[in-house]
C-alpha cells in the first residue's frame, strides 16, 4: 500500500486474489479490500467510530468478520466481501475481539472478556450459540483455527 495512514491487520482471500485490511487512509480506521497486487482499493465500511485490527476472510471468501467500536465498545460483526450487509454478531458490554473464521465457515472464535478475563469464545455465524472454550489468567487469543 502507498498511502500516509496505517495499514494493519491483512488477511488473504482464501483464494489467493484478494487482501481485507484495516485503514486509517481516510482518517478513521475502516475496513477496505484490495487486489493481491495492490491495486482496486475498495472502502467496505464507513462508520464513525473505528475498526479494529484484525479482519478474517470466511472460507469460502464471501464474507469478512471484524470487530469494530461501533456501538461504543468493540463488537464483532461480518460484512460482506461487498460491502454489503454489515452484520453485528456479538452484544456485550465487555470488549469482544480478534474474530477468526471455522475452517468451515459454521463458526467464529473470538476473544471476550465478558467473564471478568480475556477468554476464547466461539459462536455460530449468525451470532447465536455462544461457548466459551477457554478459562485461564491472562489475555487468551484464538491466533490459528485448524482441522
Amino acid at each position: 500500500t502507498w498511502n500516509p495512514g496505517d495499514d494493519i491487520g491483512g488477511d488473504w482471500s482464501p483464494d489467493g486474489s484478494r487482501i481485507a485490511f484495516a485503514s486509517e487512509r481516510d482518517g478513521n480506521r475502516e475496513i477496505y479490500v484490495m487486489r493481491a497486487d495492490g491495486t482496486d482499493v475498495v472502502r467496505l465500511t464507513n462508520n464513525a467510530a473505528r475498526e479494529g485490527i484484525r479482519v478474517a476472510w470466511s472460507p469460502d471468501g464471501s464474507r469478512i468478520a471484524f470487530y469494530g467500536y461501533l456501538d461504543g465498545n468493540a463488537e464483532i460483526y461480518v460484512v460482506n466481501a461487498d460491502g454489503t450487509n454489515e452484520t453485528r454478531l456479538t452484544h456485550h458490554q465487555a470488549r469482544d475481539r480478534f474474530p477468526m473464521w471455522s475452517p468451515d465457515g459454521q463458526q467464529v472464535g473470538f476473544t471476550s472478556g465478558r467473564d471478568g478475563d480475556d477468554e476464547i469464545y466461539v459462536m455460530d455465524a449468525d451470532g447465536m450459540g455462544l461457548v466459551r472454550l477457554t478459562s485461564s489468567a491472562g489475555l487468551d487469543v484464538l491466533d490459528s483455527w485448524r482441522r
